[in-house]
């Protein structure tokens, strides 16, 4: 176990320790965050492959103390560093990605193009082995009894997370805060897009019993009749009909309470940063006005604790990179949070 009697809590952060400034290697650790460096199928802004080093750095900012949790983070806290293969591999593809969707937005093709077939077939064929790797990677550190984050990258990169906490789990369900509802099939052709996440976890893994979306505003017909035909496997509370009940008397426990009940016993967190105010996440991919605030989020976690319900994990993904720290910032104190209600209920 890590020696934490000469560890300075209220001291400032020591760069050269783990993320946070914390002392711990990943063999002590209870909680290891798992970076993804990987944007391949972003459609709109760029930058979230590269979150990871900056909410590595901001989170030298964030106080530890943290009254709520009794200070679960001194279970272990410790985040490996970004795998540069990967990230080398989505700058590729990324590449590979942003001219095969300029080619199809003019109409083009693509079965006339040996070239686009070809960036095609190694795109979707580079995420799948992203996939394999992160389900790899996770079912590794699950198996030695660790809890596991995930800090992305896109969205697209929790899917082999999914695959691994089904196994080491069984049933269970995905609260999954977010703008979008990511039910698109193969978008832009890419069959594990960002866009699709959701589709591919409910088309691919049985043990997913329930999906219920939270604060969602940008939505295709295709994605909105999926929900209504999926009799009740997805539920979505759409950022609209939230604001309009609070609009007419209904307080966030009621609303809270209501979204917890449509949850199963084993719960698994999928936080795009997207579905917070943009004000907070000015930089993510794909911005929409709405959204909530990070404590809306933290509260309705703490009454998924609180129900008897067990929390089994997270990733956090779309946290944007731009010319200041604050996306950073506000993505560290995210991370914060929810490593310690993660280790905090899972003593």
């Amino acid at each position: 176990m890590t020696d934490l009697s000469h560890f300075d809590s209220n001291g400032p952060s020591n760069p050269k320790n783990n993320i946070f400034g914390l002392p711990f290697s990943e063999e002590d650790a209870r909680l290891v965050i798992l970076p993804v460096p990987w944007e391949v199928t972003v459609s709109y802004g760029a930058g979230t492959s590269r979150a990871c080093e900056h909410v590595f750095r901001a989170s030298m900012q964030v106080d530890l103390f943290d009254a709520e949790t009794d200070d679960a983070w001194r279970q272990g806290l410790y985040m490996r560093q970004p795998d540069k293969k990967v990230l080398m591999k989505s700058d590729y593809l990324r590449k590979e990605a942003e001219l095969y969707i300029n080619f199809t937005s003019k109409d083009e093709v693509v079965e006339k193009n040996s070239f686009m077939c070809k960036s095609l077939k190694e795109i979707n064929e580079g995420s799948a082995n992203l996939n394999k790797w992160v389900y790899e990677q996770t079912k590794t550190l699950l198996d030695q009894g660790k809890l596991v984050g995930l800090l992305g990258g896109d969205h697209s990169t929790p899917l082999g997370y999914f695959k691994a906490i089904a196994e080491k789990h069984g049933d269970f369900g995905i609260l999954q805060i977010d703008a979008h509802c990511d039910l698109r099939k193969s978008y832009e052709d890419f069959t594990y897009s960002h866009a699709s996440v959701m589709y591919n976890a409910l088309q691919e893994i049985p043990q997913l019993k329930r999906l219920v979306q939270i604060g969602v505003r940008d939505y295709s017909l295709d994605e909105w009749q999926f929900i209504q035909n999926s009799n009740y496997k997805v539920i979505t509370y759409f950022d609209k009909d939230i604001k309009e009940r609070g609009y007419e008397g209904q307080n966030w426990r009621h609303i809270a309470d209501e979204i917890v009940s449509h949850l199963p016993d084993k719960v698994y967190i999928s936080f795009d940063i997207d579905g917070l105010d943009p004000k907070l996440c000015p930089n993510t991919g794909t911005p929409v006005q709405g959204g909530f605030e990070a404590q809306q989020i933290f509260y309705i976690i703490r009454k998924i604790v609180q129900s008897g319900r067990q929390f089994i994990g997270f990733d956090l993904v779309e946290i944007g990179v731009g010319d200041t720290e604050w996306d950073a910032n506000v993505g560290s104190r995210v991370l914060w949070k929810l490593s310690n209600l993660l280790m905090a209920s899972n003593s």
